[in-house]
């Protein structure tokens, strides 16, 4: 359904640490595009074929040069393959300037296996790691 999501920064640099550290601990690494035109522009995930083929999260300075806003009831929830990963994902969060939203845990309302955490990054952007599935939390 997506092809990509992109966020407001108003401070790459920051950003970038941030997100190659919770990105990292989901396993996903920084796109490369090949080309001189993502300057101002950052991305994780998958950016293949100059974007044939692209499933990515990308981070730039809004165009219109306002500051950058979170948007209210806006989230992004991001496909964890373990529960240690969810963990992880929050503690790198918490480290790299970002606010807990919600401890790692189960949350069965969502169903009987949702282990979800959720953060906000320096920017106030809504993150969620979720793990569908019974994994040991190791």
């Amino acid at each position: 359904m997506f092809t990509y999501v992109c966020l407001g920064s108003a401070d790459l640099q920051r950003s970038a640490a941030f997100y190659d550290a919770v990105m990292g601990a989901l396993g996903l690494s920084r796109c490369d595009t090949g080309s001189e035109d993502s300057d101002g522009w950052l991305g994780w995930g998958a950016y293949v074929d100059s974007g044939q083929f692209e499933l990515a999260l990308w981070l730039c300075e809004p165009f219109n040069g306002q500051p950058p806003a979170a948007g209210n009831g806006t989230m992004v929830a991001l496909r964890a393959t373990s529960w240690q990963q969810v963990q992880t994902f929050h503690q790198q969060a918490l480290l790299h300037g970002g606010t807990s939203e919600g401890e790692p845990g189960l949350r069965p309302h969502y169903g009987a296996e949702f282990y979800v955490a959720y953060v906000r990054d320096p920017d106030g952007n809504k993150l969620a790691a979720v793990c569908r599935g019974v994994l040991a939390a190791g």
